[in-house]
């Protein structure tokens, strides 16, 4: 896989389909940008635990924390890294540790790690890095289109509400392929007259 470009196709049907999220090095501390990703994803209704060893036993938005991935006690569907690059590698034995395997390793922005993403696809795991989960699911969903940034998704559809305002709106759950949508595949064609 070329992890330097990733096919909007492939990072949404990650999205679509896992449920339950692990974070590994989230922080409690409101202003971190570990804080702000975690709540922002636990509000757009996925399953997010809490891995850091500093606030294990805890809560953090209500959600129990963990030291280690091994110790999460239900299965999981993607690790969420957000350390640093050097930190990857570990993490990823540590998710091959788990059992039941999660499907997809997701280094944040600024995390990238060949031998890592290599180690996790050798095992058949999906893998992302220097991307955040975040960000990818506001410009899929088109929620970041709402505040003027350009999403590189051309649709007349509004997206789907989940909840109040929209910040609160939605991937296109329907599918579990995770190929485009019908208006991003028309947007594409190049011979379109």
């Amino acid at each position: 896989m070329n992890h330097d470009s990733y096919d909007d196709g492939y990072i949404r049907g990650i999205l679509n389909t896992v449920k339950t999220i692990a974070m590994v090095g989230v922080s409690a501390n409101v202003s971190r940008p570990s804080y702000f990703a975690f709540k922002y994803l636990l509000e757009r209704r996925y399953r997010m635990i809490p891995v850091n060893p500093g606030l294990a036993g805890q809560e953090l938005l209500g959600q129990m924390a963990y030291a280690k991935l091994t110790d999460i006690p239900e299965p999981v569907d993607m690790v969420d890294i957000f350390r640093a690059a050097q930190y990857a590698p570990g993490v990823v034995e540590d998710a091959l540790r788990m059992n039941p395997r999660p499907r997809v390793i997701w280094m944040q922005l600024g995390v990238r790690n060949d031998a890592a993403a290599q180690l996790a696809e050798a095992n058949g795991l999906k893998v992302v890095m220097n991307r955040c989960p975040k960000i990818e699911y506001g410009r899929l969903s088109s929620e970041i289109a709402w505040m003027g940034v350009n999403t590189r998704t051309l649709t007349s559809k509004r997206a789907r509400i989940l909840g109040g305002g929209i910040q609160r709106m939605a991937l296109d759950r329907a599918t579990t392929a995770g190929a485009a949508t019908p208006a991003a595949q028309r947007a594409e064609r190049t011979d379109v007259a």
